[in-house]
């Protein structure tokens, strides 16, 4: 099923966001360079604010979403848990659900628009 580009799905923990494509995506990036700086470069972010991400996503689960090791000879780094790469799958699917449940909805809405959106497969990194 191909995403709906207009759609943005946001979980909330507690009254605040907890997972939603930008955090998806930077678990995603962490999870392939083992880094948060090589994951904030390559989203376009700064690491300060890669950085908050993680942090808030750890105190938004029972146990964290990344881990992260100091220094040493190899330079550090950073992993995401089999608990945050099961959340981004989680994440994924609901993504591709609500993208199924409303897309000729979105359709029929999109016609009203002055320059409606193309429909095209976004894609996201896995």
């Amino acid at each position: 099923m191909a995403r709906y580009p207009g759609l943005t799905l946001r979980v909330l923990g507690k009254g605040r966001p907890a997972m939603g494509p930008g955090r998806a995506a930077l678990l995603a990036h962490i999870a392939r360079t083992g880094s948060i700086s090589s994951a904030a470069r390559a989203m376009g972010m700064s690491y300060r604010r890669a950085w908050q991400l993680v942090e808030a996503m750890n105190r938004s689960f029972a146990v964290p979403v990344v881990v992260t090791e100091v220094g040493g000879k190899r330079g550090g780094g950073a992993a995401v848990t089999p608990l945050g790469k099961r959340l981004v799958t989680l994440y994924r699917a609901m993504e591709d659900k609500a993208s199924a449940a409303i897309a000729a909805d979105l359709r029929r809405f999109s016609a009203y628009l002055r320059n409606p959106p193309r429909q095209r497969a976004v894609r996201r990194p896995r």
